[in-house]
């Protein structure tokens, strides 16, 4: 039986942050023991249970299939045993389903097909459909203008005065969501939509873009700019015509997150840590977010075991389809009356945590990197864990509250957050390279939202080259960086202690600066 943790407060007061309604600081705990007993390997352990997992569903756990309720059955009874009270939250989603590929292929003039995946990419929740018409441009701008989300193309009904009904819409990104867009399209007669990208720096590749549910009446496709360029500029001297074809359809699907809370601590000063339990449907997500899961799981266990007796009561949320549109989180936070959300004094965020390629990305609490900054407490947040970084003599870099992961609920209702992330599909560069190591010029993960997001090596295919000199660089596991998920563990086990154990309030604000809901929704643009 091991010994129960010591906690060493350091000597002095807290120091005060801010004025009323603003953090304060934590008082210093000694997490050591914590982050000793929280090992890389012991993650690695969930890890290759999840995978398990996939291997004996199909290769995936995404939520609504049997791999993610084999998933949530692992977390939660492993948490139970360890004395947590666990509770298992239902929600019904609507899952969309490509049950092929999709096609763009300029029929006339003849061109060769655009490529899935690389030229365009189906919108999620887009409508089903296999049609052949004349393309027609609405309201784009090429070159484009100079500023992101210059275009309106699509954005007012107005923009289709005159459409040809039957004809397949050309629209540009900008201003306004997908859905919007595709919405007028359709409302105008459209038989479907492609949504290329705007065309300035950052702006080129092809959109993998959502509508959100429900499933549009029309096929819609995000395509890059070079398409929509090309098609845009061959309609200047004549008609075009092209066949797109989208095989999907969307389920109603039962799913669930898993809750689980310390038995003691103060109610009204909820610790929460919550990673997605989800992958996507294409593999068994050990990266996105195996990491992420284990190691909050591994936490709680850790803490269990150390029989850590908490200030304030911490919980631990696994959530469910996040990668539909973060429904779970989303689902968990309207689910609560107004005192609950107020009892929770923070949220922490861990979304893939051991990318191969990594860098330790801290949310930017506070806006100072990018501007949008989370309600009154997430500058505090971002501290403690840039600070821990800075005590282990490691860098660390601010990444934004873009949207992209389920700590958008929290922040949406003025709950303070924070977290970590070791990047997607973002490409690391040469600067980032120089202070972390790695590859620059590639993905931070390779293989985000693929097969290979794996603990089965990766030996073939286009990212062969890069993964060798990954393995050369780094200890990998599969898709996991160790050297990554020990790094990461270590803070993610340091912030949940010392807010477990603070008598300091780090209260929240419903107001904050940042509204990336407008840009994405989970992992996919939305506008």
């Amino acid at each position: 039986m091991r010994r129960p943790l010591q906690l060493t407060l350091a000597v002095g007061v807290a120091t005060v942050l801010a004025t009323a309604g603003a953090a304060t600081a934590a008082t210093p705990t000694d997490t050591s023991e914590l982050r000793d007993a929280v090992t890389a390997e012991n993650i690695l352990k969930h890890e290759q249970a999840l995978q398990d997992i996939a291997d004996a569903n199909g290769g995936t756990r995404a939520s609504g299939t049997p791999g993610y309720d084999a998933s949530a059955d692992y977390v939660a009874g492993l948490l139970g045993d360890a004395g947590y009270q666990v509770r298992r939250q239902a929600f019904e989603y609507e899952l969309f389903i490509e049950n092929a590929d999709p096609v763009l292929d300029l029929t006339s003039p003849d061109q060769p097909a655009y490529t899935p995946g690389e030229d365009f990419f189906t919108m999620a929740y887009s409508g089903a459909g296999d049609v052949t018409a004349a393309v027609t441009a609405v309201d784009v701008m090429v070159p484009p203008g100079a500023d992101a989300d210059t275009s309106t193309s699509g954005c007012e009904a107005d923009d289709f005065a005159g459409f040809p009904a039957g004809n397949i819409a050309l629209v540009q990104r900008g201003a306004c969501s997908f859905r919007i867009k595709t919405d007028n399209a359709a409302a105008a007669g459209a038989s479907g939509v492609i949504i290329f990208n705007e065309g300035q720096e950052g702006r080129t590749d092809a959109v993998n873009g959502t509508l959100s549910p429900p499933q549009a009446a029309i096929p819609s496709v995000g395509s890059s700019f070079a398409v929509g360029e090309e098609i845009y500029n061959l309609l200047q001297a004549g008609s075009v015509t092209a066949n797109l074809a989208v095989t999907a359809e969307v389920q109603l699907k039962d799913t669930e997150n898993v809750i689980a809370e310390t038995v003691g601590g103060r109610a009204d000063r909820t610790v929460m840590a919550g990673a997605h339990l989800d992958s996507v449907l294409e593999g068994p997500g050990i990266n996105d977010n195996g990491s992420g899961s284990a190691t909050i799981l591994e936490t709680a266990l850790q803490m269990a075991a150390l029989d850590v007796q908490p200030t304030n009561r911490v919980r631990f949320a696994f959530w469910g389809a996040e990668e539909s549109g973060l429904i779970g989180s989303q689902f968990y936070v309207d689910s609560l009356s107004k005192k609950q959300q107020k009892d929770i004094g923070l949220y922490l965020n861990f979304d893939m945590v051991a990318s191969p390629n990594y860098v330790r990305f801290v949310y930017d609490g506070d806006g100072s990197a990018f501007g949008l900054k989370g309600p009154a407490g997430s500058a505090r947040i971002e501290q403690v864990f840039t600070e821990h970084f800075d005590s282990q003599g490691l860098a660390s870099a601010p990444t934004a509250f873009s949207g992209r992961s389920d700590y958008q609920a929290f922040i949406n209702v003025g709950i303070p957050a924070g977290g970590l992330f070791t990047g997607a599909e973002g490409v690391k560069t040469a600067e980032e390279a120089a202070a972390y190591g790695g590859v620059a010029g590639a993905a931070y993960d390779p293989c985000y939202h693929q097969a290979c997001d794996s603990m089965t090596p990766v030996a073939d295919g286009d990212d062969s080259t890069v993964y060798a000199q990954l393995n050369a660089a780094y200890d990998l596991e599969g898709n996991i960086n160790m050297q990554a998920q020990e790094e990461m563990a270590d803070a993610a086990a340091h912030a949940t202690l010392t807010f477990a154990m603070t008598k300091s309030a780090v209260g929240g604000t419903a107001v904050a600066s940042s509204d990336p809901g407008s840009l994405f929704k989970g992992s996919h643009l939305r506008r």
